[in-house]
């Protein structure tokens, strides 16, 4: 890329509120330096466009905004780059656009940080929640997320208050990778209480957004950048969220981009945890572990392993072994005969199940009789 197409690029990405696919099909069939200086001209055919772009078309600051995301280190980056997320983003073009007219691929993205987002988008996991978490929520996110990050899996947020916050921080502490799609300006640290927080991702991880420095958050940028957290991650895993939520809101991306989308269950009379039994109940995947999470991110064949589950003496035991164990009472002895009567089984056909449960430790013999020799209600199903 020139620094003409640059500056051009960089003009492009402010004269119009993103994503608007008019500046991209502008750009994509004359070139980015023509398609600027026709905006700024007003040399268009199409009044959709003069539009969109009246209000910014002299708002020309691309030098003084790269020369701010030169002092951080960022670069812009634009379809065709490398660093592009082009498979994450192609998902765009099978979204309904009436209902979702935002749901289109950015023009350009203003990045900073070591990462690539065309990597971190194959094997990635998008963490969000409401920004009141719990004390439960922040728990379960720092444990899901270290799971992730201990299998190389990226850790995707908005870096807002809460879950989003936690999951960052929680990817950090375990030296994995995070990526935080912001709603404004690079420069802009927003929330303010995470200025710390998101220097220290663009310094081990990448911020991102699709908006110029200087840009402050609106609700609309919020739900736009939504779009952008769910199409750059394999699964969308909602910690806690409210019913009308930013979290449930790209859950909502998530599924209508085709990703997987999934919920952490937490108590029933938490207001925290009512989106995440929403989504449960429409599909949504329930997730408790991180192994789960890796089966719908992770390269194929990459499978969660069973949860351990509590053994017991009894779980080799065969069904006659059992049916024999199960005839002796908990207290007190019984001989051969009432055994038999008790496990339904020929008197001839016990002696060979008391021999093998004597020789593993659950029965002896007293005086004739047999009893047990642990206590049943322990091992007893």
């Amino acid at each position: 890329m020139t620094e003409e197409e640059r500056r051009a690029w960089a003009y492009l990405s402010r004269v119009a509120e993103p994503p608007n696919p008019r500046v991209t099909a502008l750009a994509t069939t004359l070139g980015p330096v023509e398609a600027a200086e026709r905006i700024r001209r007003r040399a268009l055919t199409d009044a959709p466009l003069l539009n969109a772009t009246e209000a910014r078309h002299e708002m020309d600051c691309a030098g003084e905004d790269l020369e701010i995301l030169d002092r951080m280190g960022g670069r812009l980056i634009v379809e065709g780059d490398e660093d592009w997320p082009y498979t994450a983003f192609r998902s765009f073009a099978g979204v309904e656009k009436f209902s979702r007219p935002q749901a289109y691929a950015p023009l350009a993205l203003w990045v900073v940080g070591p990462s690539s987002l065309s990597e971190v988008s194959e094997r990635a996991a998008a963490i969000v929640g409401t920004r009141a978490a719990t004390e439960y929520g922040e728990f379960a996110t720092a444990d899901l997320v270290a799971g992730l990050a201990e299998r190389d899996v990226a850790i995707v947020s908005g870096g807002a208050y809460g879950i989003d916050g936690s999951a960052h921080r929680a990817a950090l502490g375990c030296d994995g990778i995070t990526v935080a799609v912001l709603a404004c300006g690079l420069d802009v640290p927003y929330p303010s209480g995470h200025s710390a927080l998101l220097h220290r991702v663009s310094r081990h991880g990448l911020l991102v957004s699709e908006y110029p420095p200087g840009m402050r958050p609106t609700r609309r940028q919020f739900l736009a950048r939504n779009r952008l957290v769910a199409a750059v991650t394999g699964a969308t895993v909602v910690v806690e969220a409210g019913v009308r939520s930013g979290a449930a809101n790209t859950a909502a991306w998530a599924r209508a981009l085709g990703r997987n989308v999934c919920a952490v269950p937490g108590p029933i009379t938490s207001a925290s945890s009512v989106g995440c039994h929403a989504l449960i109940r429409n599909e949504a995947q329930l997730v408790t572990r991180a192994e789960e999470i890796l089966e719908l991110v992770g390269r194929a064949g990459e499978l969660a392993t069973d949860p351990p589950r509590p053994r017991s003496d009894l779980d080799d035991l065969t069904a006659d072994e059992l049916a024999v164990y199960e005839a002796l009472p908990g207290r007190g002895s019984r001989s051969v005969d009432e055994i038999a009567v008790v496990a339904g089984i020929p008197v001839a056909d016990v002696v060979g199940p008391l021999t093998m449960l004597d020789i593993k430790g659950l029965v002896t013999q007293d005086n004739g009789e047999w009893k047990l020799l642990r206590c049943k209600a322990s091992t007893r199903r």
